[in-house]
């Protein structure tokens, strides 16, 4: 999904893009971030560096959650007070260690679909 804000000077598309909270305000409709929310969490994954200073883009768009993952750490954002903030613990997802995520991208290298699986049924999804 891009995500173009007309206010803001340019737009992102990030590796991923998630409505949790607010799904339910966009289930089965074309989004339109100046009347929609924005996505509820965003991932990107960064192996190379870029100029975009995505957290203070992410924070501008109001994206309440941010993860970000460089090849070996997962680091993962919380909006406070229009900026992120490092924390420990996913706040979409609190009771999920950072190991499950890690365990998960290593299975994915092995069993992509079957990583997947596991990794919604650790969140609590129906599968």
């Amino acid at each position: 999904m891009t995500l173009n804000y007309p206010e803001l000077d340019r737009g992102a598309e990030p590796d991923n893009c998630y409505y949790i909270q607010n799904q339910s305000k966009v289930a089965g409709k074309k989004i339109d971030l100046t009347q929609d929310p924005p996505p509820d969490l965003v991932v990107e994954v960064d192996i190379t560096h870029t100029d975009i200073n995505k957290l203070n883009l992410y924070a501008s768009m109001g994206i309440s959650e941010f993860w970000r993952y460089d090849g070996e750490v997962l680091l993962i954002y919380q909006l406070q007070n229009k900026k992120y903030v490092e924390v420990e613990t996913s706040p979409t997802f609190p009771k999920i260690e950072k190991a499950t995520f890690y365990e998960f991208i290593e299975q994915s290298k092995l069993d992509e679909v079957e990583a997947e699986k596991k990794l919604r049924a650790d969140l609590g999804f129906r599968l």
